[in-house]
């Protein structure tokens, strides 16, 4: 399939994939977690991407912690991706990664050290892409092969992105394609080409680094990375009590494939949860069809970033990052709340 994986154990198919827990799952068990401190910033509160805590008037520490099981065969990019996940919640913050620590859940009974040596080595590529380096990490041994980092960054206490803080009258933009979380399904159920498993793997194994330092240049209201509560799920978290989000189907991007794979059914149960908690929260103007509307749910991995500014910074942001390689698009306007969290039209 890919550069190395023709020698080593595929493990991407055996491994299986871990599931989130859904949305209405996760609530219930955060809503009994507090945290209070002078100096922290961010907590649980909100479902933010990332803690931040304050060390002095000018530095705050974002810290996070993220694994994936196999998404590809290649081990390699499978590190890459997973790192590149990890990192995403220390831009979504806009923050600047240091450090990081792998997390390795290891199944050295049915795969060699070589496929964890290429992991690892993909991980560190793009934590050192982005300017951290590794300082360690830990190991243990699992029946199905899990990596991830633990990472932590820096912030200026007065500069942090949030996933909540939209103004009225923003727009927001996405800098990934959606259809992820059913595109790694098909994968797994050996349903895409090389080619096109490649395009997705790129997109996976991207940064969002660049699409974070465009969005704080053009500042930016509020950010988040697009994962495991879909498209539909984040814009909830970032319109919070006070705001609807109006969502234009036609500007959003997507893998064509995941709309045929879609029409299969090779949808992931995290996508099937997401559209069960949310169905109630989304008003639907116009019919776009069971498809699409199940890649606006669609878990992701990997996903990029939701950036919302006023109009004429989104924009900007949207017109920099195109310019920059990074593909973007306005998919979403800010408006006062209705009876409804998002309108699709």
């Amino acid at each position: 399939m890919m550069n190395n994986s023709a020698q080593l154990t595929k493990f991407v198919r055996a491994s299986g994939c871990a599931a989130k827990l859904s949305p209405g799952s996760l609530e219930d068990v955060t809503c009994h977690l507090k945290s209070f401190h002078k100096d922290l910033i961010v907590g649980f509160e909100g479902n933010e991407d990332a803690g931040v805590y304050r060390i002095d008037q000018n530095l705050a520490i974002v810290q996070t912690v993220d694994f994936i099981t196999p998404v590809v065969d290649d081990p390699f990019i499978y590190g890459q991706i997973a790192a590149a996940n990890s990192l995403s919640d220390v831009f979504a913050m806009g923050g600047d990664p240091k450090t990081a620590l792998n997390v390795v859940g290891f199944d050295g009974k049915n795969q060699n050290t070589e496929v964890l040596n290429e992991i690892l080595r993909g991980g560190a590529s793009k934590v050192h892409e982005c300017g951290a380096v590794i300082v360690g990490g830990h190991t243990i041994e699992t029946p199905e092969m899990i990596y991830g980092l633990s990472c932590t960054g820096f912030v200026h206490p007065d500069a942090i992105l949030r996933n909540n803080t939209v103004r009225e009258g923003d727009l927001i933009v996405l800098t990934k394609p959606l259809g992820l979380g059913i595109l790694i399904t098909a994968i797994k159920a050996d349903l895409l080409d090389d080619a096109t498993t490649m395009r997705v793997a790129e997109t996976m194994r991207t940064l969002n680094y660049k699409a974070s330092l465009i969005a704080r240049e053009f500042h930016a209201h509020a950010c988040t990375d697009v994962t495991g509560f879909g498209f539909l799920g984040h814009l909830k978290e970032m319109g919070g009590k006070n705001h609807t989000i109006e969502v234009e189907a036609a500007a959003v991007p997507l893998f064509s494939e995941a709309l045929e794979m879609a029409a299969m059914g090779i949808i992931p149960a995290g996508s099937y949860a997401n559209k069960e908690y949310l169905e109630s929260k989304v008003r639907f103007t116009r019919t776009i069809g069971p498809d699409l509307e199940m890649i606006l749910f669609d878990a992701q991995t990997s996903g990029g970033l939701l950036i919302s500014a006023t109009a004429e910074n989104a924009r900007r942001i949207a017109q920099r990052c195109i310019e920059e390689g990074v593909p973007a698009s306005i998919v979403a306007q800010v408006i006062t709340k209705t009876d409804a969290d998002i309108i699709v039209r």
